[in-house]
């Protein structure tokens, strides 16, 4: 019994750790109808703020914490309200978390950009020292910071269920959550309690971050991952609560905390358990909460009785298009693909070849985001791990059978289209958020679980991915190879036209606009989902062999959860609705970033900040602020072209402008992906 406790009295602090997390999502989810991804890159910030004031400006604890988690969280959680959500409170819940979204890419990004990368290593604490023991219960030692952290979690979550039950400010708040609506017409301004939720949640996410400081040994601006992977953790433990009750909340946490420590115990050292399973163990809790929770498939349905009375959201951007315009416009891509192709096989400089062939690359993968969330309305945020699938079995069985990369990019296809159809067997029963969650899951299970062994993805040596050679002729030159992408991602291109102009296209189109609709027309959604992952899928493993052709060895961390992130946010930004979209989100990728070289290298992440800050404008635009900006210029020239008609009866064919038909705003050699 005593051995037992040695590992479960550790785990207490480290759940509390989780159940601050669980709580915070709790909060904003209930209050306001958001859920906060970006939660652990809030408290990631907090953290790094108290750390900074606190080892390097040498102000003391309390003013450092006063600032980094009094000011700094809480003004944060105010700002997101008062120029983000507060203007989207009736967007679907897909637009919310692709704004959440951005925002967790964007914050870490930012800080190594306006306070340098440099890795910290002395690292302050909030109340006690964790390098002092203060008591032993049993034989386990408690130090200063798992006191700090079990009083300091117990303590706020106590205050908060007292403020709930009993104080004016938790009922008014405990109404807005029952019914927006009702608690507006009873003279309740919810846009003032929400905006408090907001406030009170970052303040919590920045709490979380300055007790989490006490567990690290370092903390690296550049790489938040340590706080964004305790966020599986946190969420976990707010599935279990059903994301309703803070008490179950904070007891998931700390239930979770401890499984961990006392499986330390009882898995052998060394063995594929310890290896494997104990790392993975928080995502094969929440994929087993989310899918057997029934409360959790209901949490995106209003409750309000007055949810009806919202207007609907804005529309996606419609132009009309001028049938002049189509001959133009069709003629004009097909001239600048072949200028394309000329320039990069004779005076474009070598070292641009290469970046224009990564960004052909990244536009298959980025095909793959075209059909799961354009086609389909689906979130999934594993895209970089299917592409991961793809290039890891293309260097294997180069590797050890000699296989063309070629063919071994089509196997490599093949298997993470087999992986998208299990996983897509396993989310069949959820959908919107929950998919997303699971599919996030999947990802970080990935990087620290699949993609570790010499078998997969190398480990730490990684795997070498040579370039493809058809017979005697090869690829091996950069030109060459562009060429042999540039027609691959035709074929990719033209797969996608096929699906969306097809059954199956009809299909995701009518279920994306309404499940219930669709399955009362007899459509199949388990097999339609299936289907569309297993595309998906495949297109990201395709690619992702071609990504690791193109840079030779490559290793997990090149298909880490953050970059499935990152390509979501590029592709939605440019418009994941059309084929055209992901073409224009891989080149300008690629094209970005190596512009961007050219400045100080603390700027390294401003490209993520910028295409992140272009996702926020999802809800407001979802057909992507680059296809928002196009459809504004055809229906200018459009009704330029109907000016001339009117002033010149007969000098050309009607305008569509003004005549009460409309037509798709998609620019030739694009496919509008129809809004269901």
């Amino acid at each position: 019994m005593s051995s037992f406790l040695d590992y479960a009295i550790p785990g207490i602090p480290y759940g509390c750790g989780f159940a601050l997390l669980a709580v915070g999502l709790v909060l904003t989810f209930r209050a306001t109808g958001v859920f906060n991804l970006a939660f652990g890159a809030q408290a990631f910030l907090s953290a790094f703020v108290f750390d900074l004031l606190n080892q390097y400006a040498h102000w003391d604890q309390p003013a450092s914490f006063a600032l980094a988690v009094l000011v700094v969280a809480p003004g944060l959680g105010l700002a997101l309200d008062r120029f983000l959500f507060r203007h989207i409170p009736t967007a679907s819940s897909t637009a919310k978390v692709v704004s959440s979204l951005g925002l967790l890419v964007a914050i870490p990004e930012m800080i190594p950009i306006i306070f340098g990368g440099r890795t910290r290593h002395r690292i302050g604490y909030l109340w006690l020292s964790p390098n002092l023991v203060y008591f032993h219960l049993g034989s386990t030692p408690v130090n200063g910071a798992d006191i700090a952290t079990t009083v300091i979690t117990l303590g706020v979550v106590a205050a908060l269920l007292a403020m709930f039950r009993w104080s004016a400010a938790g009922v008014t708040m405990r109404a807005v959550v029952e019914s927006r609506r009702l608690s507006q017409l009873e003279g309740v301004n919810a846009s003032r309690v929400a905006a408090g939720a907001w406030a009170l949640s970052s303040t919590l996410a920045g709490l979380s971050g300055v007790l989490l400081l006490s567990q690290s040994n370092s903390i690296d601006p550049t790489n938040p991952l340590a706080f964004t992977t305790l966020l599986v953790a946190g969420i976990t433990a707010a599935a279990l609560a059903s994301m309703e009750s803070i008490s179950v909340a904070l007891l998931g946490g700390i239930g979770l905390g401890v499984l961990e420590n006392v499986l330390v115990k009882y898995l052998p050292p060394g063995s594929v358990l310890a290896t494997g399973f104990l790392p993975s163990l928080p995502f094969a809790v929440l994929v087993i909460v989310l899918l057997a929770n029934p409360r959790l498939r209901h949490i995106e349905q209003s409750s309000d009785p007055m949810a009806s009375v919202d207007p609907p959201p804005p529309p996606p951007a419609v132009s009309t298009r001028d049938p002049r315009l189509a001959a133009p416009m069709k003629w004009g891509f097909r001239i600048l693909m072949v200028a394309f192709v000329a320039s990069v096989l004779t005076w474009v400089p070598g070292n641009w070849v290469f970046v224009l062939a990564q960004g052909i690359v990244f536009s298959v993968i980025f095909l793959s985001v075209t059909m799961i969330t354009g086609m389909s309305g689906q979130l999934s945020l594993c895209q970089a791990t299917f592409a991961g699938i793809g290039a890891f079995t293309a260097g294997r069985l180069a590797e050890h059978l000699g296989l063309s990369v070629l063919a071994g990019a089509l196997v490599g296809g093949l298997l993470a289209a087999l992986v998208g159809i299990v996983l897509a067997v396993v989310v069949s029963r959820v959908s919107g958020l929950l998919l997303t969650l699971v599919t996030l899951a999947f990802a970080i299970f990935a990087d620290n679980v699949l993609f570790q062994f010499s078998w997969s993805g190398g480990g730490i040596t990684g795997v070498d991915v040579p370039r493809p050679a058809i017979g005697p002729l090869s690829f091996a030159s950069d030109r060459y190879f562009l060429v042999l992408a540039l027609v691959i991602l035709a074929f990719c291109m033209l797969l996608v036209v096929l699906v969306q102009r097809g059954t199956v296209g009809r299909y995701l189109a009518a279920m994306r606009g309404s499940p219930g609709a669709a399955a009362s027309l007899g459509i199949n959604l388990t097999s339609t989902k299936v289907v569309v992952f297993a595309m998906s899928a495949g297109l990201a493993g395709i690619g992702g062999a071609l990504y690791g052709s193109a840079e030779g060895p490559i290793a997990s961390t090149d298909f880490s959860y953050v970059l499935s992130l990152v390509w979501v946010v590029v592709v939605i930004t440019t418009g994941a609705t059309t084929v055209e979209g992901a073409v224009q989100a891989g080149m300008a990728f690629a094209v970005l970033a190596q512009v961007l070289s050219y400045l100080p290298s603390r700027l390294d992440g401003l490209e993520f900040v910028m295409f992140a800050f272009g996702a926020l404008t999802y809800a407001k635009h979802p057909e992507g602020i680059v296809e928002y900006q196009k459809a504004r210029w055809l229906a200018r020239v459009s009704r330029l072209l109907a000016a001339w008609d009117a002033r010149h009866p007969g000098s050309g064919q009607p305008s569509l402008a003004g005549s009460g038909e409309t037509a798709s705003a998609a620019p030739a050699g694009s496919v509008e992906l129809s809004n269901g």
